[in-house]
């Protein structure tokens, strides 16, 4: 049997979403067309099969190198025994259920809320926060569903912002996206909408120009994706997000802090600079979840923190993203502390380089 690659770019239906939805990997000799499999991959696919579904599109499974089980793209999607291994992981380590007034509606914040459209991806990520919720039929959005959660953003005036998330909300057809996104618009206390996607990084030939159409029709959107590793930075990729800029929508990007796969400053600065290149703003940087099955991911915060003090000054500002901890009470930003005190009418801090400086900053009289 061939090996599939990035060479198969030149099949006719390679750059039709539709058929990498279709084709999309699902056990392990589907994932054989693309990487020579390690046992424990193997035994992982197999012993995880119950636990959490393994899916990978043939675009993204042509990014992974097909002899290293260590490459950051492949362990992203592929299965590790690693999983079973996690006494402290929880599965819904945000209370999520607990914010929910009504189904896959998670409220955290009084004026804003994530609102799960579907519980579809492009493909699995191993350190998904939703993986309880992936494929499940109890948490699938039907239309009378999306219709009673819409019917409660209409009586809580106090809602200004809507995030649609998921799953994707881009794995659905452009005529299901525009009616959510009509009837969103048609609520006259809901200013800003904002969709959650990582199909950019993972499946981005959905992002069509007829699409992107659409899109323009329903201002002010933002997006905001998710790029953990700078091989992800493929010029697919960017062709997505230039069509999405055109568009007039501003994007974001939301990484998760991965050991082994971008938890070092000279990694973090590529992915960071070369988003800013795709004219994608760095966002968010989150530490990884004590979520079930993760603990192989996870890095210490102290080591989080010091990685990103290393960047400060030694790239663009706005390449800088914001390292926050999650919690079922908001995000918290997670940083080196640049405040030393006070010195009667000066103020001390430390710079980039690790020199105080002293700041003339005399109290109010």
């Amino acid at each position: 049997m061939k090996r599939a690659d990035r060479s198969d770019a030149n099949r006719p239906h390679w750059r039709d979403w539709t058929w990498q939805m279709q084709q999309r990997i699902r056990d392990a000799d589907g994932l054989a067309r693309f990487v020579t499999p390690g046992a424990d991959e193997k035994d992982a696919i197999e012993l995880l099969s119950q636990r959490f579904r393994f899916v990978i599109t043939p675009y993204y499974a042509a990014l992974m190198d097909p002899d290293d089980p260590s490459c950051p793209v492949r362990r992203q999607v592929v299965p590790a025994t690693a999983e079973l291994q996690d006494a402290a992981g929880l599965a819904d380590p945000l209370d999520e259920v607990q914010h929910s007034p009504v189904k896959n509606v998670i409220r955290v914040y009084p004026d804003r809320i994530a609102f799960c459209v579907n519980n579809e991806c492009a493909l699995t990520c191993r350190f998904c926060l939703r993986k309880r919720m992936l494929g499940e039929p109890e948490w699938s959005m039907k239309r009378r569903e999306l219709e009673t959660a819409l019917d409660w953003i209409r009586r809580t005036p106090a809602i200004r912002d809507v995030l649609l998330t998921g799953g994707d909300p881009l794995v659905y057809s452009d005529a299901k996206l525009e009616w959510l996104l009509a009837e969103l618009r048609a609520i006259p206390h809901v200013e800003l909408i904002r969709l959650g996607s990582r199909l950019p990084v993972t499946l981005p030939f959905r992002v069509t120009d007829a699409l992107c159409a659409m899109l323009e029709r329903h201002h002010p959107l933002w997006l905001n994706t998710h790029f953990n590793h700078p091989k992800e930075l493929t010029p697919e990729a960017a062709e997505a997000c230039d069509k999405l800029t055109r568009a007039g929508i501003p994007l974001g990007n939301q990484s998760v802090l991965l050991r082994g796969i971008n938890d070092s400053p000279e990694v973090m600065k590529q992915l960071c600079e070369g988003l800013v290149r795709l004219r994608v703003r760095p966002y968010y940087c989150y530490q990884a979840q004590r979520l079930e099955g993760t603990a192989h991911f996870r890095v210490p915060m102290e080591r989080g923190i010091e990685l990103f003090r290393q960047l400060r000054g030694r790239t663009s500002g706005f390449a800088i993203p914001q390292y926050v901890l999650d919690t079922p009470h908001g995000k918290v930003p997670l940083s080196h502390a640049t405040w030393r005190g006070r010195e009667g009418d000066d103020v001390v801090v430390e710079t980039w380089d690790g020199h105080l400086w002293r700041e003339p900053n005399p109290l109010e009289p």
